[in-house]
């Protein structure tokens, strides 16, 4: 038997990961192996979230007065909540296949900076590239004019090696 003392730990610490989290999904780990879930939580845990499993009653306390009122109010049935605290796409993903390997887990509704999602749009942030993948795309994209620019100097290099010139308006090009 739970104690008072211990549910109100637990609403209060569920209600600040409410509050600082930027993002928040509903899902469920029903049919999960220990080790499954230690694999799950572990991901979560290294992209800066966290996986809550407790009584649907007190999640729903802890979201009274809160914009996840709505989502966590009366649930039924057996629930877990993933909070993003930083990168939501990849806890997002991180349940997204995590129900691909394991039937049972389904990925529902969720929270990303306090607009409602639909279970379809938490699949399809789920399929997003993760930060850190953006984060080089974006960089290789920056990199790629001055790449360009050295290759074409060195090719100039290299053709006033070949034909033994010293300035590159001596070059013959052909045409």
């Amino acid at each position: 038997m739970i104690t008072r003392a211990s549910k109100d730990a637990v609403i209060s610490d569920l209600k600040e990961k409410i509050t600082n989290s930027r993002a928040m999904f509903l899902t469920n780990v029903v049919g999960m192996k220990a080790n499954d879930s230690v694999a799950l939580r572990k991901t979560i845990r290294e992209s800066n979230g966290a996986l809550v499993v407790t009584r649907n009653s007190l999640f729903g306390k802890a979201a009274e007065g809160t914009y996840a009122e709505e989502l966590l109010k009366g649930l039924k049935g057996t629930n877990a909540v993933a909070f993003a605290f930083e990168d939501a796409p990849s806890v997002a993903k991180a349940l997204l296949e995590t129900s691909k390997a394991i039937e049972l887990v389904k990925l529902g509704k969720g929270y990303l900076n306090e607009e409602l999602l639909e279970a379809e749009q938490v699949m399809a942030l789920a399929k997003l590239p993760s930060r850190d993948e953006m984060l080089g795309t974006l960089l290789a994209t920056f990199n790629a004019p001055i790449s360009a620019l050295a290759r074409v100097m060195n090719s100039i290099k290299d053709e006033m090696e070949a034909q033994s010139v010293e300035k590159p308006a001596d070059l013959k090009v052909e045409a």
